[in-house]
């Protein structure tokens, strides 16, 4: 077994399934012959020939549609999506269709369709390349929203959402995508959905995060602990339905917590965890919780954009300013 990259465990995870279930097929702009933008299809057209690996027109909006139409009539497509911004005409068809069919047919019918969605910034990718959406989709009711950090964790989750009867928006952090490897069994072990992945144990303050912001959380850490402070790191993993509990269980022990994310802070999905310690966790907690996250405006281009991400040093400031003001 060897190490892999996050997009080489998402490839992998794709085959496995496309092996052990004939129901299973691909499509999107460009997966098959040249196999997606990023290569996380690759191969898999010459594996598996054009009929299940499928080369659409240059039209977001006849992919959704295709994609509910297909998981709606017993098969379980995972349509790619080039970029982050290029969702949005796709919108109709995951928002008033997909997303409706299990409550509007009560139950007799399900959508279990992925829509795989290379996600967020730090690539240096031209305007709608770049996106950090994800508090989109967690509005409406009947999407699944996972957001993995790993190679293993994407393998897992990738596999667990192509099963799950529902439809899943499968968000990748493109800036990861190659950026460490991990060893990655290929051994069809999926991971459970809905649940929140501690990474690292600790006692003073919590740091709950997801996608990209995983590894500057942990490196942030590193940082607070070589002066004492111990730190907690939770990785939310599936933002819908939220695994508000291993959070709660956390933050009653710290009394503090930092949320981070690369979105633009207000609406942000931070917000709602926020909320959710307000309303649930106000006893426990010590210390007004911190936001480090994106800002209110659109990502900028190349020269600035890791300005916009939030940084080790603003995660480490923000953890401190929770132990000074308690």
């Amino acid at each position: 077994m060897s190490a892999i990259t996050l997009i080489e465990a998402i490839t992998q995870a794709l085959a496995y399934e496309m092996r052990t279930d004939d129901s299973v097929l691909v499509l999107g702009e460009d997966v098959g012959v040249n196999g997606g933008v990023f290569r996380a299809t690759a191969g898999l057209q010459k594996q598996f020939g054009e009929g299940r690996v499928l080369d659409t027109p240059l039209d977001e909006t006849t992919i959704a549609g295709l994609t509910v139409g297909l998981a709606s009539q017993g098969m379980k497509p995972v349509a790619e999506v080039q970029f982050d911004g290029f969702v949005y005409p796709m919108l109709d068809h995951i928002v008033c269709h997909a997303a409706r069919f299990r409550n509007r047919t009560r139950g007799r019918l399900t959508c279990p369709m992925v829509l795989r969605v290379p996600w967020g910034g730090g690539i240096r990718a031209p305007e709608h390349h770049s996106e950090a959406n994800e508090a989109m989709f967690t509005n409406v009711p009947g999407l699944r929203v996972v957001l993995p950090s790993s190679p293993q964790r994407a393998y897992g989750l990738l596999l667990a959402a192509i099963r799950d009867p529902d439809p899943v928006i499968y968000m990748e952090p493109k800036r990861i995508y190659r950026q460490y490897k991990e060893e990655v069994p290929d051994d069809g072990e999926a991971l459970p959905l809905d649940v929140c992945f501690v990474l690292r144990d600790g006692a003073d303050v919590t740091l709950v995060t997801w996608g990209a912001q995983v590894k500057e959380c942990l490196e942030a850490a590193d940082a607070l602990e070589a002066e004492g402070i111990s730190a907690e790191v939770i990785d939310v993993a599936t933002l819908k339905p939220l695994d508000f509990d291993t959070i709660a269980e956390s933050v009653s022990r710290t009394g503090r917590c930092v949320i981070v994310h690369e979105a633009a802070r207000t609406g942000g999905f931070g917000a709602e965890i926020a909320a959710r310690l307000a309303e649930h966790s106000m006893y426990d907690l010590v210390a007004p919780v911190e936001r480090v996250t994106g800002y209110d405006v659109p990502i900028p281009l190349f020269r600035l954009e890791m300005k916009y991400l939030p940084s080790v040093d603003r995660i480490v400031a923000a953890a401190k300013r929770t132990l000074a003001a308690s």
